[in-house]
């Protein structure tokens, strides 16, 4: 958040024993830091985190990946959220699903949306080439065997004038292709995916490939799924 480097390399800058906390090289990446009250330094430039928190939704367009650069050259979503705070998407969306995308700067906020262990509901408009049988919706509810093991149990709800191609999928898990993947392994073919809803944040109202900041309330909502004491 303090735009020095990534997780990662951060995670190396340490190790190296290039940062320094309150004077002493800290190479232990346990440490415990507080911003309010300890000098943070790497090399000879002080860090600081970001003050000010930033939380916002995209509706995500079709065909823009989910980073912040390509060396291929196609669209990011980053194209599409400008900030002058340095923010990063919860999750990820694969280039071919639309919907609801969470953006932030708030570190502790975004992995705890994300661990499997909060149960933060996720809820997908899929519509499939064939009408689902309804033996095959069971399966799905009840959680499918794929490669990475089996998935948890979901709610799937079909919509009806649909001729049961259209159904609502709400997951708690958060694999890679995960809500595909599902239906491909029962013999479907998904032809569009959109989230819908991620903790109960909607993109109602907002043009596709537009965003808008979260309120205090909605905030206030993920910290409290999240397991976060405000």
């Amino acid at each position: 958040m303090a735009g020095i480097a990534s997780r990662r390399k951060a995670e190396e800058l340490i190790h190296d024993g290039k940062v320094k906390v309150n004077g002493n090289v800290v190479t232990d990446l346990a440490t415990k830091v507080f911003p309010q009250k300890d000098r943070v330094v790497l090399g000879n430039k002080t860090v600081s985190a970001e003050e000010h928190r930033v939380y916002l939704v995209l509706n995500k367009p079709k065909d823009y990946i989910t980073t912040a650069y390509d060396e291929r050259g196609r669209k990011t979503v980053f194209d599409l959220v400008r900030t002058r705070e340095r923010i990063f998407p919860v999750g990820r969306l694969d280039r071919n699903t639309t919907g609801v995308l969470l953006f932030t700067n708030d570190g502790v906020l975004a992995s705890c949306l994300m661990h499997p262990s909060h149960r933060i509901t996720k809820t997908y408009r899929v519509t499939l080439e064939t009408g689902i049988e309804e033996k095959h919706a069971a399966k799905i509810e009840r959680g499918v065997y794929l490669d990475d093991g089996k998935t948890a149990a979901a709610r799937l709800e079909i919509l009806s004038g649909t001729k049961r191609r259209g159904v609502l999928l709400t997951i708690h898990e958060g694999r890679n292709r995960q809500v595909r993947r599902m239906f491909e392994s029962l013999g479907y073919e998904v032809k569009h995916l959109e989230r819908v809803e991620y903790g109960g944040i909607t993109v109602q109202g907002v043009k596709r490939g537009g965003w808008r900041f979260l309120t205090g309330r909605e905030v206030s909502s993920l910290q409290q799924q999240a397991g976060i004491e405000l």
